[in-house]
């Protein structure tokens, strides 16, 4: 997970006149305040695979789960890269932010348990996991496997009457 604060650059073909870069730490607000992320991946044949989900933010990383054989953890099996995305709908507000990596499956119980309790305290006991073998386990769901993405490269797309695009380059 990135400690070093990454490099960030305006790229100002896509930014308002006067516009400056956005900081690491108003992207990583955003990234936690976020109730819905998208995530990419891509299946065996090439074709990219889209669907939105839930996730916490923590510890430089972002966290997501899925069941044991959604297509998502079917593509994650193969090929590990991913993009997640999150933001506004709205053209003339708002911060979007796409974050990509590569998604590493988190498998320690230590973690598992401080992930589970993040999970419910951002979106409500509705969201409980237990933790068990490697995952969590849901009354729902059932077997969960649980990723994390550290950032390689970040975009921050601000709208409004000053439109910025930013990008962040991770070590």
């Amino acid at each position: 997970m990135p400690d070093e604060e990454p490099r960030a650059e305006l790229d100002a073909r896509y930014s308002s006149e006067g516009a400056t870069a956005t900081e690491w730490q108003d992207a990583v607000a955003a990234l936690a305040r976020a109730e819905v992320y998208w995530l990419t991946t891509v299946r065996p044949d090439g074709r990219p695979h889209v669907t939105p989900l839930i996730g916490v933010w923590t510890e430089g990383a972002l966290y997501f789960s899925t069941g044991v054989d959604e297509r998502k953890a079917r593509n994650l099996r193969d090929n590990p890269r991913v993009v997640l995305t999150t933001g506004c709908n709205r053209l003339d507000e708002g911060f979007d932010l796409v974050v990509e990596g590569e998604a590493a499956r988190v498998t320690g119980a230590p973690r598992l348990r401080a992930l589970a309790e993040a999970w419910e305290a951002k979106y409500s006991a509705e969201w409980h996991f237990e933790v068990e073998e490697g995952g969590f386990v849901s009354s729902v769901a059932g077997e969960v496997l649980v990723f994390e993405v550290a950032p390689r490269t970040a975009f921050g797309f601000r709208k409004g009457e000053l439109y910025s695009q930013t990008r962040w380059r991770f070590a």
